[in-house]
């Protein structure tokens, strides 16, 4: 799904394209829509298993930065020598699970390309039913579960749960889908929340500040140096212009951009058009991890990647937020 562009906030002129009508018309679906999570949430029994659950959740539809918090959130309980396995829902993939993913078996068909990618790094499970997917996990000798998103879906208990927010672009138009990227009213779903993970550069959010959350701040930071040839970026996310601003920042020479949508499945068609634009910029193509999964298998090698993680301005308070959880459970 591509964002519309009336969905952005701010002083962004984007969101004048909202017309009155546009809103009218959609403002309906945003009652029944939200109606329909608040009935979830008030009648939800979640299933607790006996292992912690951490879930890395957002407010908004896409483009936060969940994936490398929710890599590096088991990087830190790994650290602590427990074995932590995320686990996802598989979105775009046509296994059910429960499913360890397996990285050199799976494709993004399969799983999912979050999932896949989460694999390349570590332990990575898929689960439509997240209590299913999260018992078959502790059966398997999992200690410790880091959901990827999950934070409107009550029927696995959490034991913590992380909001992560884009400093940049917190909430769009403020507005709840389909009206804007909102998934529920920001008071309502900090909170549900223990902490909140902040991204990028911004003031702090004043929705936020009053919720008296603990905050983190995080950042998007290159695992590699950017290559140094011209390059032309493409990227289908939930905000390709922050990949596209992470490759400048790093020193990249991009001479050319083209978004897609969140998880586009990339065609022939489209390696051709890329490559005729690279051809006339004399440039290499470039593209995020969680993209390059999705390419067509005989492309891959020709395209670069550039993979990002996220990093901790204070790394000892995420592990003081998250260690009272396995205190018992530590070797």
């Amino acid at each position: 799904m591509k964002a519309p562009a009336f969905w952005a906030g701010g002083l962004d002129p984007r969101s004048r394209e909202a017309a009155p009508l546009t809103r009218a018309l959609l403002t309906p679906l945003s009652w029944l829509y939200l109606a329909g999570l608040r009935r979830k949430l008030a009648g939800a029994a979640p299933e607790a298993v006996d292992i912690p659950v951490i879930c890395i959740g957002n407010l908004t539809a896409g483009g936060a930065g969940k994936t490398p918090v929710t890599e590096a959130v088991r990087e830190r309980i790994m650290a602590l020598g427990l074995r932590a396995a995320t686990l996802s829902r598989g979105h775009g993939g046509r296994e059910h699970g429960p499913l360890k993913v397996d990285a050199g078996m799976h494709d993004y068909r399969a799983v999912g390309d979050e999932p896949l990618l989460l694999a390349a790094s570590g332990e990575a499970w898929i689960g439509r039913e997240r209590p299913l997917a999260a018992r078959a996990m502790a059966a398997e000798g999992v200690q410790a579960i880091v959901m990827d998103d999950g934070h409107q879906n009550p029927s696995l208990a959490k034991d913590m749960t992380l909001i992560v927010i884009d400093a940049g672009d917190p909430f769009g138009n403020g507005r709840v889908l389909p009206c804007g990227p909102l998934r529920e009213p920001v008071a309502e779903g900090l909170a549900r929340a223990d902490a909140v993970v902040l991204m990028g550069e911004g003031a702090m959010p004043a929705d936020v500040a009053a919720s008296g959350k603990p905050v983190l701040r995080a950042w998007l930071e290159p695992a590699r140096p950017a290559p140094l040839v011209p390059l032309v970026a493409f990227a289908g996310i939930g905000r390709p212009q922050k990949f596209f601003d992470t490759l400048r920042a790093a020193g990249a020479d991009v001479r050319d951009e083209v978004p897609f949508a969140d998880h586009h499945p990339y065609t022939d068609s489209d390696i051709r058009m890329l490559d005729e634009i690279a051809r006339r910029d004399g440039a290499m193509l470039i593209t995020t991890s969680k993209d390059h999964v999705r390419l067509p298998q005989r492309d891959r090698r020709r395209v670069q990647v550039f993979p990002v993680r996220a990093r901790f301005s204070d790394i000892a308070a995420l592990d003081a937020l998250i260690a009272p959880l396995f205190k018992s459970a530590c070797p």
